[in-house]
């Protein structure tokens, strides 16, 4: 899971206007890299997401899995993988089951077959749980930015570049903001949730 870095003391902003974008950019940042990180989380449904995050070792590099195959979804409870170097099955499969996926990769000798059986009750739990910290760890990044941003405000108006109403505005506007990401975060966490939950 990456980390939101903080920004660097030595940024800065000659406007609150340049403070709230980055602040913006930095928020967006935030909650694609929760996106990222939910996409792999598997649920019930075949889903590619879920192998974004698994590397395989070619010719001593670790290597994106849909950098050395076809994927596909043929079916709701099946991901097919087809590898463009065939003598690359074993690592592609080794790196599926070393994966924390739980999955149980097969193959022909030319197609991998990675069936997607349903979750039991106790595996959702677990997977909601990894969800539930993803978020807060994001919803904690985002509060940092937001701490970020209201210094550099408390800055400007200290060096004198804006007045006190400026500054009352800006921090009203960067609270505005964190609080549309956190609703953003909060919305993606709820719905991805739904999906682990649900059974087919």
């Amino acid at each position: 899971m990456k980390t939101e870095q903080p920004a660097t003391p030595s940024t800065t902003f000659n406007s609150v206007k340049e403070v709230e974008a980055s602040l913006k950019t930095r928020m967006e940042k935030a909650l694609s890299d929760l996106q990222h990180d939910m996409a792999s989380i598997r649920t019930g449904r075949a889903s590619l997401g879920i192998l974004d995050h698994i590397r395989v070792n070619y010719y001593g590099t670790p290597t994106p899995l849909n950098q050395l195959a076809n994927l596909h979804v043929p079916e709701p409870s099946l991901i097919t993988l087809q590898p463009w170097d065939v003598s690359q099955i074993g690592a592609i499969e080794k790196a599926i089951r070393a994966s924390d996926l739980g999955l149980n990769p097969s193959n022909d000798g030319k197609l991998i077959r990675l069936p997607i059986p349903p979750l039991t009750e106790e595996r959702r739990k677990e997977l909601v749980k990894k969800l539930h910290a993803g978020a807060e760890h994001h919803r904690v990044a985002t509060r940092n930015i937001r701490r970020d941003g209201n210094e550099a405000v408390k800055k400007l108006m200290k060096d004198k570049k804006i007045t006190e109403d400026d500054e009352k505005k800006a921090l009203d506007e960067i609270q505005k903001t964190t609080d549309a990401f956190m609703q953003k975060i909060d919305q993606a966490s709820k719905v991805k949730e739904k999906e682990i939950l649900e059974i087919r």
